[in-house]
This record gives C-alpha cells, sequence and structure tokens, in this order.
C-alpha cells in the first residue's frame, strides 16, 4: 500500500507527466509513438508469418477482396511498386493470389487465399495486444479522446496532401 499525504489520500504508483509540453513536441512525440506501436505489432505478427505492412493488404482484402495492387497502394497510403513487391512476398508465403479480372483482362486483381482469410484472427489479436499495451493505465475516456486526436490529425494532413496531389489548372 502506498503513503498517505497530510490529506489522507495515498500516494499512486505512477505519477502524471508533469512536463510542459508544446507543438513543437508533437511531431517528436507521435512519430515515436508509431515507430514503436509499428515494432510491437510487427512482433506480434511474426508468430503468424506475417511481416511489417503485411497485415493492412490483409485486412484491406478481408473488406474488399478483389483488389488491384494501385487500389491496395492508394489505400493503405503507399507507392505502387512498393506495393507490388509486398504482393509478390504475400503470394509466395501462401497469403494472397493474383487472378485477371473477369470482366477486364488486362487487370489482375488480388485475392485472398485460406491461410490469408484464417489470418485475419491473428492480426486482430495482434493488433488488440499491442493497442492494450500502448494505453495500459488509460482511462476509457482518455482512449477515446486520443483516437479522437489523431483522427483528426490524420484528416488535416490528409486534407494537406490533397491539395498536393492536385493538378494546377493552368
Amino acid at each position: 500500500m502506498g503513503k498517505k499525504h497530510k490529506d489522507g489520500k495515498k500516494n499512486k504508483s505512477k505519477k502524471k507527466d508533469q512536463t510542459e509540453y508544446t507543438l513543437a513536441d508533437l511531431s517528436p512525440a507521435l512519430t515515436q509513438a508509431a515507430r514503436s506501436m509499428r515494432t510491437v505489432l510487427s512482433r506480434n505478427l511474426l508468430e503468424s508469418g506475417l511481416y511489417a505492412g503485411q497485415d493492412g493488404v490483409i485486412l484491406s482484402l478481408s473488406e474488399t477482396d478483389g483488389m488491384t495492387a494501385g487500389g491496395l497502394a492508394q489505400r493503405l497510403g503507399v507507392k505502387a511498386p512498393t506495393m507490388t513487391r509486398t504482393i509478390g512476398r504475400m503470394e509466395a508465403q501462401g497469403f494472397v493470389e493474383r487472378k485477371p479480372d473477369a470482366e477486364d483482362a488486362r487487370l489482375t486483381k488480388v485475392y485472398l487465399t485460406e491461410l490469408g482469410r484464417g489470418s485475419v484472427q491473428s492480426i486482430e489479436t495482434a493488433a488488440s495486444r499491442c493497442d492494450g499495451m500502448a494505453t495500459q493505465a488509460f482511462s476509457d475516456k482518455e482512449i477515446r479522446n486520443l483516437v479522437r486526436l489523431l483522427k483528426a490529425i490524420d484528416s488535416n494532413l490528409q486534407a494537406e496532401a490533397a491539395h498536393f496531389e492536385e493538378p494546377d489548372e493552368n
């Protein structure tokens, strides 16, 4: 048991961070947290035979099976050549297969195999364990606020990124 202060309240074992942070601390903190999250998630996924980034492909295909490599790349925010290499590796591992499109033979679509569909639960379990580690000692309200704020940051940055992708009207 913790010691009591003069006011009769117990000391908590975990002290709140009293550091005064500024806007300049946001990018480094967010980048480091994302790296740490990705590292832990990647370690959790290794037991299912998946590597970093492959979980996103499987989860995207589990929602919409039969996407093109370009569609997957766009959805996951990576360049097309990166996605093509990832798909090739996943095909060799047996998680996905490529098939010509039934309506347009010029297109090749990517589909989950039985192994790929079977790995969805492993991915969800690994992500859940990682989420739990990342938010230990957070209240439900703090988690809701964190997710809301992160989604707002992403939305702001996505809107800015869209300005760079729009062609000039000259």
